[in-house]
C-alpha cells in the first residue's frame, strides 16, 4: 500500500510543481508534442516559439500528426487560470490509421473496441446475421504498422438456416429538441414492429429490427448519426427520420445509397419535390394539405380577399407559396402578405393599417402567443376579423404563461376567440379495424399502456403517434409485396446492399401503390410521396375548440356540422364593404343657373327679333345687322350649352352620357365662334379701315358686307373642322374619378367611395391645349384691336365701341374661367357654377351692350317711325340705293376739290406777276416826277371798268357772298377761297387789277 501511494505521489509531483510555478508566473509552461507529431502555436512566429517559456491564460495549442497518422486523445488544449492545460491527464498520441473497410461487414455486424477511429490497438469483433455463416476469423487487430493482422471475413448465406432473417430499419427519433416527437412516436413504432413480427401473413421469413438514435431535431447532430447508420453494420433497408429539417437532410443524402426514406413526422412542403427527393415518402401529410381546406372554406363563406402573416422558416414559406398558387386558381386574392423573424409587432400593425380581415397565420406555438398579444393591442379581432391557424397547437396554448409577452391570459383569451383551425386528421374518427386489426381507440389504449400512464399533453409527438404506427405498417406491407417479384428475378430482400438498384426500385413501387386502412385513417400516397388525409376543422368557441367539419381533399368533400358561431350576425366580410356613390351636381344650383340661362335665351330672341324687324332702319343698317344676328344666335347657343353642361348620371343613363358630352362641346364651340367671331370681324375691319396708311385707306373705304360674312365663316369653319377631327381621332368618353373613401356615421363596417363622372378623351390635355391656344390668341388679338380703335368714329360700323366693350368682357371672363375650371374639375358644383355663370354673364353683358343702346335710341328718338313713314311715301328705300348715292356724291366731291386746288394755284401765280409789274413801274418813274408830286397833288386816277375786276371764268365772284350755287360738300372750300379773295382785294390797287387779265 505504501508503494502504491509513493508511485501516485511520484507521478503527480511534476504536475504539482509545474502548476505551482505557473501560478506564480500567470500562465502555462510549454509542453512537449506527442511522438511523430507537433504543436501548432497560433499567432506566434518560429523565433517567438523558440524563446517563449510561458504562454498566457486562455491560449490554445493544437496537436498535429505527420503522414497518415491521426490524433488519439485531446487534439486541442487550453491554458487555464490555475496554470495547467485542459485534459492534462489524458495523453494525446499520433497513431497510424488502419483501413476502414474492415469496420463494415455485409450481412453481419462489426464491433469496435475501443469505439472511435480504427488505429493502432483497435480490435474488431465480427458476427453474422441470422441465416448467414461467418467465413474467416471473427477478430482482427490493428498493428503499429497501420495494418490489420488478418483478412476481412465474409458472411455467407446459410442454406440450412430455418429461422427468420432480419431486415434492419435505421431510424432517427427526436427525443428532445424543438419537437420531441420521438417520446410517443418511438413506442408507437415499436408496438407496430412487435405486431408485424408476430404476424404469419406478413414477411413470414423475415423479422424487422429497429436501430434508432436521438436526432434532437437538429440537422447538425443528425448528420453525424446518419454517418453512423450508413457506415456501421448492419445494412439498413429503409431510413425513418422525423422533423422536417432532419428529413430534408436524410432524404437528400439517401439517394446516394439507394435507400428508401419513410418519414412519420415531416410536414414541410419542400419535401414534395420529387426531383430533389426521389425516394422520399411520408405518412405525415404535407403542410400544404391545409391549403385545399382553407380554400374550400374561403369559397363557402364567399371570401375573395385574404391576408397572410408567417414566420420566416422554410416550412411556412413553402406552405404559403402553395397557398398563393391555390387561391390564385380559385380567383381569390392575397391582398396583404406579412412576415417576421422573431418580433411580429410591425407585421401585425401593417395588417391593421391595410385593412386585413381574413388572416391566415403560419407560425409555431411560441410565436403564436407573441402574435396574438400584438393582435390584442392593435384590436385586430372581433366581429370584423377571422384568423386561420394551424391545428397542432396544444388546446390551451393561449393560456400558457409566456415571459416573452406582456398580455394577460384574459387578454389572450379575448383576442383568440372565434378563430378557425385546420388540422390533419391523425386518428381515424371512425371505428374500423384496419391492417393492424386495431381500431383507433384500441390503439390509443395500447399506446397509453406502453407510455406507462404519462400525460398525453406532456408527451411529445402524441398526436403524431398514429402516423409513426402506420408508417411501420406501410413499410411492412410494401416489403411483403416485394417478396414475390424479387423471387421471380432470383433476388431476395436480404440481398439488399447500397449498390442494389433493383431491390430499391421494387420497394419504391410497392410503397407508391400502398393503400390500406390504418389507425390514422386511410393510408395512400400521392405522386410526390405525401400522405393523403382528411382535414379536421375546428373553431374556438367560449375558450375551447369545437369540431365544425371535415374536409376530404382527395374526394373534395366537405362534411359540415353547421355549429359554427360568429361574434357578429354571421361570417364577416373579407374587406370593408365599399359602397360606390356618385357625386352629382346640386339640383338647386342647376335649376337656378338654368333659369338664368333660359332668361338669357329669351333676351337673345328679343334682341334677334328686334334686329331683324328694324333691319331697314339706317342706324341699324350702319351697325351691320347680319353680324349682330350672328352674335345673338351664338349667344343663345352658348347659353343652351349650360343645360347639357349640368346634365349628369342623375338625369340620364350612363350609356347616353357620351352623347351629352358631344352636345355640350359642339354647342359651346360653335356658339363661341358665332358670337365672338362676328364681334371680332367688326373690330378687325374697323381697324383695317381707319388705322392704315392713306393710300391703303382710300382703297378700303368701300366696305363690302360679304367679306365680313366670309371672315365669320372662316372662323366657324376652323372650329367645325377642329371639332370633327377631335371627335373622329379621339372621341369623348366617360371616365370615373375616385376620391378618398369616407366613413359614414355609426358603427357600420362600410366605407363610402365617392365617384365623379367626367367627359374626357385619351389625349384630352393636348386637344384642350390646341383649342385654348387658338381661342386665346383670338381673344388677345380682339383686345388689342378694340384698344386700337377705341377713338375711331365711323358711320359704316357705328357700334364698334360697344363691340370693343363686349370683347373686353368676353376675353376677361374666358381667360379667368378656363384655368379655374381645370383646377376645379374634381368639384362638380364649383366647376359648373364657375363655367355656367361665366357663360351667362358674358352673354348677358354682350347682348345688353350691343342691342340695348340701339333699342333705346330708336325708341327715344323715334327714328324707326320716320324711317318707316319715308319708306311708305317713296315706295321703297333700299340699302343698296343709299349706298350708291353716297358713293356718287363722294366722287363728285373729290373732282371739285381738285378743280379748286388748280384755281388757287393760278390765283397765286397771278398775284406774283402783279407784284413784279408794280415794282418795275416804280423803278421807271423819274425823280422829277417825284418832286412834282410833292408840290402838286396827283390827279385822280381814272376809275377802272367794273367788268375788268371780275375774276376769270370758273372762279367765284369775290364781291358776292352768295354760296348757294355750290354744293353742300364744298362749303368749307368756298369759305377758304372767299377769305383769300378778301385779303387779295385789300392788298391790290384797283387800277392794277385790269392788267392781270390782258
Amino acid at each position: 500500500m505504501a508503494q502504491l501511494l509513493f508511485l501516485i505521489i511520484l507521478y503527480a509531483l511534476p504536475s504539482l510543481v509545474v502548476a505551482m510555478h505557473n501560478s506564480t508566473t500567470g500562465g502555462c509552461a510549454i509542453i512537449r508534442p506527442p511522438r511523430d507529431g507537433g504543436i501548432r502555436y497560433r499567432g506566434l512566429t518560429q523565433e517567438q516559439i523558440r524563446n517563449v517559456q510561458i504562454l498566457p491564460v486562455d491560449y490554445e495549442i493544437e496537436y498535429i500528426c505527420r503522414g497518415n497518422r491521426v490524433i488519439v486523445g485531446p487534439k486541442v488544449r487550453k491554458c487555464l487560470p490555475n496554470g495547467t492545460w485542459t485534459d492534462i491527464t489524458l495523453h494525446s498520441r499520433c497513431l497510424l490509421l488502419c483501413p476502414r473497410v474492415w469496420t463494415s461487414l455485409e450481412n453481419g455486424r462489426v464491433a469496435l473496441k475501443p469505439p472511435g477511429p480504427p488505429v493502432e490497438g483497435t480490435v474488431l469483433h465480427y458476427s453474422c446475421h441470422a441465416g448467414f455463416m461467418l467465413e474467416g476469423r471473427n477478430i482482427s487487430h490493428c498493428t503499429k504498422l497501420g495494418k490489420w493482422d488478418s483478412p476481412k471475413p465474409v458472411c455467407l448465406y446459410d442454406r440450412n438456416y430455418k429461422g427468420k432473417k432480419k431486415l434492419y430499419i435505421g431510424a432517427l427519433f427526436p427525443m428532445s429538441g424543438g419537437w420531441p416527437g420521438g417520446q410517443a412516436c418511438l413506442p408507437s413504432a415499436q408496438m407496430a414492429l412487435d405486431l408485424v413480427n408476430n404476424r404469419t401473413d406478413i414477411l413470414p421469413d423475415y423479422e424487422l429490427e429497429l436501430i434508432y438514435y436521438d436526432s434532437m431535431c437538429d440537422p447538425g447532430e443528425s448528420t453525424k448519426l446518419l454517418y453512423d447508420l450508413l457506415y456501421t453494420e448492419p445494412i439498413k433497408t429503409v431510413l425513418m427520420p422525423g422533423c422536417s429539417s432532419v428529413s430534408t437532410l436524410v432524404a437528400e443524402a439517401a439517394r446516394m445509397w439507394n435507400l428508401i426514406v419513410l418519414s412519420y413526422g415531416s410536414s414541410s412542403p419542400a419535401l414534395s419535390n420529387r426531383n430533389r427527393f426521389p425516394t422520399f415518402f411520408r405518412t405525415h401529410p404535407s403542410a400544404t394539405l391545409h391549403n385545399p381546406t382553407r380554400v374550400r372554406l374561403f369559397q363557402k363563406w364567399k371570401w375573395t380577399k385574404i391576408a397572410t402573416i408567417q414566420q420566416t422558416t422554410e416550412v411556412f414559406t413553402s406552405t404559403l407559396d402553395d397557398l398563393e398558387q391555390r387561391v390564385k386558381e380559385a380567383g381569390i386574392e392575397i391582398s396583404v402578405r406579412q412576415s417576421f423573424l422573431t418580433d411580429p409587432a410591425v407585421a401585425v400593425k401593417n395588417l391593421k393599417r391595410q385593412d386585413a380581415r381574413i388572416i391566415v397565420g403560419l407560425f409555431y406555438e411560441t410565436e403564436a402567443r407573441k402574435v396574438f398579444c400584438e393582435v390584442f393591442k392593435e384590436k385586430l379581432y372581433g366581429k370584423k376579423y377571422v384568423w386561420f391557424l394551424i391545428g397542432w397547437y396544444a388546446d390551451n396554448w393561449f393560456k400558457i404563461k409566456d415571459p416573452s409577452i406582456n398580455c394577460t391570459i384574459e387578454n389572450m383569451t379575448e383576442a383568440v376567440e372565434g378563430h378557425v383551425t385546420t388540422e390533419i386528421v391523425m386518428l381515424n374518427p371512425e371505428t374500423v379495424r384496419g391492417a393492424s386489426n386495431l381500431t383507433s381507440q384500441e390503439f390509443l389504449g395500447a399506446l397509453m399502456n406502453r407510455l406507462g400512464g404519462k400525460n398525453p399533453e406532456e408527451t411529445g409527438g402524441f398526436q403524431e403517434a398514429p402516423l409513426a404506427y402506420d408508417a411501420v405498417w406501410a413499410l411492412a406491407l410494401a416489403l411483403n409485396k416485394t417478396v414475390a417479384p424479387l423471387k421471380a428475378k432470383g433476388r431476395r430482400l436480404e440481398d439488399f446492399n447500397y449498390n442494389n438498384h433493383d431491390i430499391t426500385a421494387e420497394i419504391y413501387r410497392a410503397l407508391n401503390t400502398s393503400s390500406f386502412e390504418g389507425v390514422s385513417g386511410h393510408v395512400v400516397f400521392d405522386a410526390q410521396g405525401s400522405r393523403m388525409a382528411m382535414t379536421l376543422i375546428e373553431q374556438l368557441q367560449g375558450g375551447s375548440y369545437k369540431k365544425i367539419g371535415y374536409y376530404d381533399s382527395s374526394q373534395k368533400n366537405l362534411s359540415w356540422f353547421g355549429n359554427d358561431v360568429w361574434i357578429g350576425a354571421g361570417p364577416p366580410a373579407d374587406s370593408t364593404i365599399v359602397i360606390e356613390e356618385f357625386r352629382y351636381l346640386s339640383q338647386k344650383l342647376f335649376a337656378a343657373v338654368s333659369v338664368f340661362a333660359g332668361l338669357g335665351i329669351l333676351l337673345g330672341i328679343v334682341c334677334l327679333t328686334f334686329n331683324i324687324y328694324n333691319s331697314n332702319v339706317r342706324y341699324i343698317q350702319n351697325s351691320q345687322p347680319y353680324l349682330n344676328n350672328m352674335t345673338a344666335v351664338g349667344c343663345m347657343m352658348a347659353l343652351a350649352a349650360v343645360f347639357p353642361l349640368g346634365i349628369d348620371g342623375h338625369h340620364i343613363h350612363r350609356s347616353q352620357f357620351p352623347v351629352v358630352c358631344q352636345f355640350r362641346l359642339w354647342l359651346l364651340g360653335l356658339g363661341f365662334s358665332l358670337a365672338y367671331g362676328s364681334m371680332f370681324t367688326k373690330i378687325w375691319w374697323v381697324h383695317n379701315l381707319f388705322t392704315k396708311k392713306e393710300e391703303k385707306k382710300e382703297k378700303r373705304k368701300h366696305l363690302e358686307p360679304w367679306k365680313l360674312y366670309a371672315t365669320v365663316g372662316v372662323l366657324l369653319a376652323i372650329d367645325i373642322l377642329s371639332l370633327m377631327i377631335w371627335q373622329i381621332v379621339d372621341p369623348l368618353h366617360i371616365t370615373v374619378e375616385k376620391f378618398t373613401r369616407e366613413a359614414p356615421k355609426g358603427d357600420l363596417d362600410v366605407l363610402i367611395q365617392p365617384l365623379l363622372e367626367h367627359c374626357t378623351s385619351e389625349k384630352m390635355n393636348t386637344w384642350l391645349g390646341v383649342v385654348y391656344g387658338y381661342k386665346g390668341l383670338l381673344l388677345l388679338l380682339g383686345i388689342f384691336l378694340a384698344y386700337e380703335t377705341k377713338s375711331v368714329s365711323t358711320e359704316k360700323i357705328n357700334d364698334h365701341r360697344a363691340v370693343g366693350m363686349a370683347i373686353y368682357n368676353v376675353a376677361v371672363l374666358c381667360m379667368i374661367t378656363a384655368p379655374v375650371t381645370m383646377i376645379l374639375t374634381s368639384q362638380q358644383d364649383a366647376s359648373f357654377a364657375f363655367a355656367a355663370l361665366a357663360i351667362v354673364f358674358s352673354v348677358y353683358i354682350t347682348l345688353v351692350v350691343l342691342f340695348v343702346p340701339k333699342m333705346r335710341r330708336l325708341i327715344t328718338r323715334g327714328e324707326w317711325q320716320s324711317e318707316q313713314q319715308d319708306t311708305l311715301k317713296t315706295g321703297s328705300s333700299t340699302n343698296n340705293n343709299d349706298e350708291e348715292k353716297s358713293r356718287q356724291l363722294e366722287r363728285e366731291n373729290r373732282e371739285l376739290q381738285k378743280i379748286i386746288q388748280e384755281k388757287e394755284q393760278r390765283v397765286s401765280e397771278l398775284r406774283n406777276q402783279l407784284v413784279e409789274r408794280q415794282a418795275l413801274r416804280n423803278r421807271r418813274r423819274p425823280s422829277s416826277g417825284t418832286n412834282q408830286n410833292h408840290s402838286n397833288p396827283s390827279p385822280p386816277s381814272s376809275q377802272p371798268d367794273p367788268k375788268s375786276l371780275l375774276p376769270p371764268p370758273g372762279y367765284p365772284n369775290p364781291a358776292s357772298d352768295n354760296h348757294s350755287s355750290l354744293p353742300p360738300s364744298f362749303s368749307n372750300s368756298s369759305n377758304l377761297y372767299q377769305a383769300d379773295s378778301k385779303i387779295s382785294r385789300n392788298h391790290c390797287h384797283n387800277s392794277q387789277i385790269p392788267l392781270l387779265y390782258k
